[in-house]
């Protein structure tokens, strides 16, 4: 509760949105690597999510009674762009990782979003932020530490680690392009070009390698595009509130529900240096979250 607006509910909308998405993405997740342990290739995992989420997408836009091609549609395409880039790695990242490591990995997205600030925004980097950067690249260290200690790595291990960081990348890239779009475009509309980029472009890859699921795989994909659906619906409008700022430190709740998810549906336990790689990826987060929120605080009162 806000201790200054004691009517305040103890979880804002945004917070609320946020936990939504949490867990929409965490059985996106789990039904990505369920699918792909029957052997359906990862392109057209996601060639399968881009079709049902397009419907969805497609559907509530009509609903809402708008143009479904928005305003800015440079940008809007390049969300979808980069969007598929992330998605793909993301998906490879599940389908040769365990559940929780592959979800961890992708909370790196803020080391890549404070190099991007810095290159291109000429921003700089303050202290919470660099704070960040130590804390996720040492949690990245802990979490190879089981291959860089073997005595014959595994290369398709780290394989897997370089691709998840690629999507971690792209990411933090279509965070910063749905902040942007979030001003000026519908929800519907930015969640719509998403697989309207991704369907064709993930179609024409899988195409030579494409494996007619069985029914009950069939149900499973279409699993994952409604629960990557609700999880973008949740991110989208977190995005549009007032405290999506507050709400994204519950963003990293994902993780819990992926370990537990790992566990129950893939007897996947994690070891040590998961869970130490993970508390100190999730602490530098936390701290770039709430340090930045403080800087703006203190600069704020200057004025």
């Amino acid at each position: 509760m806000d201790p200054v607006n004691p009517n305040a509910p103890l979880f804002p909308i945004g917070v609320r949105f946020i936990f939504f998405s949490a867990l929409g993405f965490a059985f996106m997740s789990a039904f990505v690597k369920g699918v792909h342990n029957y052997g359906i290739p990862v392109f057209e995992i996601v060639a399968a999510r881009a079709l049902v989420s397009l419907v969805i997408s497609y559907a509530d836009v009509r609903r809402k009674g708008i143009s479904i091609w928005g305003n800015n549609k440079p940008l809007l395409l390049a969300r979808g762009a980069v969007g598929t880039m992330a998605l793909m790695c993301v998906y490879y990242s599940i389908s040769n990782l365990p559940l929780a490591q592959a979800t961890i990995l992708q909370y790196m997205h803020p080391v890549f979003t404070a190099v991007l600030a810095v290159i291109f925004l000429k921003e700089r980097i303050h202290t919470p932020t660099l704070i960040c950067i130590v804390l996720c690249l040492l949690g990245l260290y802990a979490m190879l530490q089981p291959d860089i200690q073997a005595s014959s790595a595994e290369p398709v291990s780290f394989f897997s680690v370089g691709i998840a960081l690629l999507g971690a990348f792209g990411s933090s890239i279509a965070y910063v392009i749905v902040k942007k779009l979030s001003t000026t475009e519908d929800s519907s509309v930015i969640i719509f070009y998403f697989p309207l980029v991704a369907l064709p472009i993930s179609a024409i890859i899988m195409a030579p390698d494409f494996i007619w699921p069985e029914w009950h795989v069939s149900l499973m994909l279409i699993m994952v595009g409604v629960c990557t659906q609700i999880g973008q619906f949740g991110f989208t409008k977190a995005m549009q509130t007032q405290d999506a700022g507050r709400a994204s430190a519950f963003a990293y709740i994902q993780i819990v529900f992926s370990i537990l998810i790992g566990i129950v549906w893939f007897k996947e336990i994690p070891d040590g240096w998961t869970y130490i790689g993970g508390a100190l990826i999730v602490s530098g987060a936390l701290i770039n979250v709430f340090g930045q929120r403080l800087h703006l605080f203190k600069r704020k009162n200057r004025k």
